[in-house]
């Protein structure tokens, strides 16, 4: 029985899955727009303020103007939620990375057969990296209307809390496929 030459399809799903899902949970990890807070009272109507898990930016919708930086009168920061996912948001991508480093060490590698064990593995690291991108926006829209905004405002999600959840969910995805490959190596003893 000769070696197969082809790389198992769970592990080619796995490592595009995941490194897709790193784009989008970095993103939405820097990016400042978890939630959008609009028709600010005493604030010009088309005012709009984007808050992240680092940043609030002011965006003036009828010329674009926008200014970052922007001072939290309110304790957004302060929150549990956003404090929570200031120290989980970081902490998967770097699991993610992990992971990202341990599949390509299983998939294929510089020899002619996958290491089944080694992919499982990184199945699972990037499994774990998912899941901690998902408890902090999970939380996050649980609490989304619950966090302080100025009385009368209008509140929605915003595009970045939107990209940590794909990003979540193809983490999961592709570390699940990847994890497909312990049936390889249970097959193979």
């Amino acid at each position: 029985h000769l070696p197969s030459m082809r790389t198992p399809a769970e592990m080619i799903v796995g490592l595009v899955l995941c490194p897709c899902g790193l784009l989008l949970t970095l993103t939405g990890t820097l990016a400042p727009g978890w939630r959008q807070v609009s028709l600010v009272p005493d604030q010009p109507m088309d005012v709009v303020w984007e808050q992240g898990i680092w940043d609030i930016c002011r965006e003036r919708q009828s010329t674009h103007d926008r200014l970052c930086g922007q001072a939290d009168e309110l304790g957004y920061f302060e929150q549990v939620p956003v404090r929570v996912a200031q120290g989980l948001m970081p902490s998967s991508l770097v699991v993610t990375l992990v992971g990202l480093v341990v599949a390509a060490l299983g998939v294929r590698c510089w020899q002619p057969e996958p290491r089944h064990l080694v992919a499982g593995v990184a199945g699972l690291v990037l499994l774990l990296s998912g899941l901690m991108s998902l408890v902090p926006s999970s939380w996050y829209t649980q609490e989304l209307w619950a966090l302080p905004a100025p009385p009368g405002s209008t509140l929605t999600v915003g595009y970045s809390l939107v990209l940590s959840y794909l990003g979540s969910c193809l983490e999961i995805l592709g570390g699940l496929a990847l994890a497909v490959s312990f049936h390889h190596c249970c097959k193979e003893r």
